[in-house]
């Protein structure tokens, strides 16, 4: 897929990266993987699915369901489990 160069389209990314906490390509590859899976083929229907993401997004963290209050339950260790090591 050839990259996306819409000034709006950008911005939606960005702050998708901004609630998220994660980095600009990684936004973009998340919206993108989205537009393939709608087969979406016109810059307008990739925004509004850009847009989509983003109310997803924001709806997650007013839940509290963020990548940095997800990532910090997956680090808490279970009592009794703080010095577990699996071997390889």
């Amino acid at each position: 897929m050839y990259p996306i160069n819409d000034r709006e389209f950008l911005k939606i990314c960005a702050d998708i990266a901004s609630l998220m906490s994660i980095s600009l390509a990684s936004a973009k590859k998340k919206v993108e993987i989205q537009i393939n899976n709608k087969a979406c083929k016109t810059i307008d229907e990739k925004r509004k699915v850009a847009k989509e993401v983003y109310e997803n997004c924001k709806k997650d963290s007013v839940n509290d369901l963020n990548s940095i209050k997800l990532l910090d339950d997956l680090m808490q260790s279970l009592d009794g489990q703080d010095n577990f090591l699996v071997e390889d």
